[in-house]
Parts: C-alpha cells; structure tokens; sequence
C-alpha cells in the first residue's frame, strides 16, 4: 500500500529528497520576488508623501530680522517695538542740527549683501547692521544698550573696533560726555547661511566686527568725528578716512612697516601697553627707524617671540620688535644696520594672539616712549581718481549711516 500524506515531509527528510528541496526553493524565490515589489512600490508612493514638520524651539521675540540663507525675513507684526532713547543733551545740539539724529535707536538690519564662496557656489550672508549711540556712561555699556538683546555678545568687540578708528582723535575714558552722539554702520563677521542659527549666534571664533562707517559728535572738541572704510585701487588693505578724504591714522615717516593693515594699539589708548602694534600678513619686512646698531636678539623668547633690538647711534634710544616670524642669521648683536634696512620678519611668535608686529621705543634709561609723539609723522590725502572713487564710496554709505533720522 502507498502512504499518501498531505503535509509536505520534514526538511532533510530521507523521503522525496529531491521533490521537497525544489518545492521549498520555489517558495522562497516566490517570497523574495513579493517583498522586492513592494520595496519599489513603497519608493514610489513615498516621494508623494508630505515631508515630515520639523520640530524646532521657539525662538525668543526681537525687533531685528532674523538672518537666513539668502536674505533677512522681516520683522511680523507681532514684534516688539524697543522704546527710543532720550534725546542728547543741549550741548549737541548744533551737532544734531547738523546732521547727526537726535535719540538712539536699537542696532537696524539693513539688506544684507551676498558675496560668492571661492570653495562653494553657495553665497555667504554679510550682516549688516546700524545702530545710533547716545552715550550715557562706558562706551561699551552705552552701545550694549543700543543692540538687540540677541547681538549683545557683540558689544566689547564692536566698542574695540570704534576705539581703534576714535582714538587718533580722542580717548573715549577720558573725553567722551554724557549726551556725545555715535552712529555706526558695520557688518557682522561673513558666515556661511548654513551656519546662521539666529540673530544671537555669536559667530566664529577669532572674527569681529567691520565698521563701514561711523560719525561721533564731541561734546568736548566740539566737532563731529567721521570715518568711512575704503581701499583704494591697488592698495593691499582698506583704510578709514575722514568725510574730507584724509586719512584717519597717522603714519610714521620712518616707520618701521611700510604695508600694515591697522594700528591696533597705542599708548595713548589707555590699555597701558608699552608699545605700538602693527596689524600686518606674517613676513612683512620689518625696518630699522635710524641708523643704529643691534644690541640684542631673542631674549625671553617665550614672551617676546623672535625678537631684535636696535640702539640709535646719534641719541642713544632703542627700538625693539617682538613676535617677529625670522631674524636672519647676519643680524647678531654688533652688527650695525642703517634707517630702512630690513632686520628681520614680522610674524606671530612668542604670547601673541594674531599676526602683528609689536614695535617700542624707549629713552636712553629705560623710559617708554611714544613714537607717535617723538618721530615725524604725516597725514595721508586722497587725490585724483582715488579721491573721486571714495567720495563714490561715502554717497553709497552715507544714506544707510544716517537710515534713523
């Protein structure tokens, strides 16, 4: 008699070996080919389907537009207004009249402009901003006052870069008077859109502010302070001149840099720094002011960096560079150099934060010396087409600096 069974014998069965392992391998082909489909009919209705809504914190209320890839989205209506400051006092007055605003208003965004990357097509988002600046004590608090509560952490940086440009003018600690009247138009450090988080993203580290322009009414002098940034054709960096095309720094007749960025550091600015710092590119050519002779090289080199010494044969002074990147081997002590030789490389050696030369000029005995105050300096004009293309610069500036009024 022949055993008929309905059921399909155990895998490995000795029984129809051969049968049950192809009846097996059909069912599997069968269930592969099943689940494949509805793989590809999954990704078909998928790309149909409403994106998923990203959950994101709320975001705190401000009266600045919140910068984005590619623009600013204005403020809505639900936005808070801040409430003006006062207006200046009386002592001013002429000042206003004359074309500064009259109250101080939270820091403005104005049309971002877009520059393209070099390693990417995506453009960046320059922010760019403008606050008027009634100064009611610190010129740090009185412009923290002046920003929106999310840029804040901009404060101390913005109030350094003012000082720089200010300084060859007055010392803000000890000139500036309650009711004095600052606008400024600047621009956030340059980020990439995909890392704006917010208005209060404090951006990369090492970067600060750029002042376009700035206007400060002096109680004190009794005149308005100007500044506009602006480089020249052909010039490697730009600089800040007045509304008359002059420039605001004053520049050493035998000074020992001839292309730097910026002076970032005075003695006048009362940071008790006994030199004046040179902002300029690592291996900028570093000159002798007079005809000397080097007296020493690399001493506390921690601190100091590679350093060098010049001692002025006719009066006795030195002067001495510090952070420099080289000393070449043939300038050793006795060695006598004359005004202009190049002696060494500015760098960023030794307890330096940012590539700049650190120049000193001291007395025979040891006292500190200002150079700006003892050595010759002038003052550089614009002329011909340079002046022409500022004066180009300054109408375009102009109407954002003065936006408030």
């Amino acid at each position: 008699m022949v055993n008929l069974s309905l059921d399909p014998p155990p895998f490995g069965s000795s029984q129809n070996s051969g049968g049950g392992f192809g009846r097996y391998l059909a069912y599997l082909i069968v269930l592969a080919v099943g689940l494949a489909g509805g793989f590809v009919a999954g990704r078909k209705t998928a790309r149909h389907a409403p994106p998923p809504t990203a959950v994101h914190p709320a975001a705190p209320v401000s009266t600045m537009s919140q910068p984005v890839a590619g623009g600013m989205v204005p403020p809505t209506a639900a936005v808070r207004e801040m409430a003006p400051i006062p207006a200046p006092a009386a002592g001013v007055a002429a000042l206003v009249a004359a074309g500064m605003p009259a109250a101080s208003t939270a820091a403005q965004p104005l049309a971002p402009s877009t520059s393209p990357s070099a390693a990417t097509s995506t453009p960046k988002v320059t922010l760019l901003r403008r606050i008027s600046v009634t100064v009611r004590g610190p010129l740090e608090d009185s412009v923290s006052a002046a920003l929106a509560p999310g840029e804040r952490a901009w404060a101390e940086q913005l109030t350094q870069v003012m000082n720089r440009i200010l300084v060859w003018s007055l010392q803000i600690s000890r000139d500036a008077r309650k009711g004095d009247q600052l606008e400024v138009l600047y621009e956030l450090p340059t980020l990439q859109p995909s890392a704006v988080v917010a208005v209060g993203d404090a951006g990369p580290v090492g970067k600060e502010p750029v002042v376009l322009a700035l206007r400060y009414g002096s109680q004190k002098l009794g005149r308005l302070i100007t500044a506009y940034r602006f480089k020249p054709e052909g010039a490697p960096f730009a600089r800040y001149y007045t509304s008359e095309g002059v420039e605001v720094e004053e520049h050493l007749v035998d000074g020992p840099v001839s292309d730097y960025e910026q002076v970032t550091s005075l003695l006048r600015d009362g940071r008790r720094h006994k030199g004046v710092d040179f902002k300029a590119p690592v291996g900028t050519p570093v000159k002798s002011p007079f005809d000397g002779q080097i007296t020493r090289r690399n001493w506390h080199f921690g601190v100091n960096g590679n350093c060098i010494e010049v001692v002025e044969a006719k009066t006795g002074r030195h002067a001495i560079f510090l952070h420099l990147e080289t000393v070449p081997k043939e300038m050793q002590p006795g060695r006598k150099v004359t005004r202009g030789e190049v002696v060494a490389r500015s760098g960023n050696s030794g307890h330096s934060t940012a590539p700049h030369l650190h120049y000193q000029l001291e007395a025979p005995d040891g006292r500190i010396l200002d150079p700006f105050a003892v050595l010759a300096t002038r003052k550089v004009a614009l002329e011909g087409s340079a002046r022409a293309a500022f004066e180009g610069e300054r109408s375009r500036l102009d109407p954002m600096l003065v936006a408030g009024r």
